[in-house]
């Protein structure tokens, strides 16, 4: 059965974590713990303020973008240290 597109029950399972990324408020709602939550918001919120530092000029939506460049770039070269392991 389903109630607004999720199924019962499943509602149960995730977490409401607050968290603060660049000054603006957000509530993440999925099965990670809190912590895992808070620790990928600070991560986001570090490499913003980073990027901001040599960037002042840029608008809140390209440091965004220019952020998440920054982490999928990061993610992938861990990646491929993994496979060449």
């Amino acid at each position: 059965m389903t109630n607004g597109g999720l199924l019962v029950g499943e509602e149960e399972k995730k977490r409401r974590t607050e968290v603060t990324i660049y000054n603006q408020q957000y509530t993440i709602v999925g099965e990670e713990s809190s912590e895992q939550v808070r620790a990928i918001a600070e991560l986001i919120d570090g490499k913003m303020k980073e990027l901001k530092e040599h960037n002042p000029y840029l608008d809140s939506t390209k440091l965004a973008v220019l952020t998440a460049v920054n982490i999928g770039n990061d993610y992938l070269n861990v990646l491929k240290k993994m496979e060449e392991e």
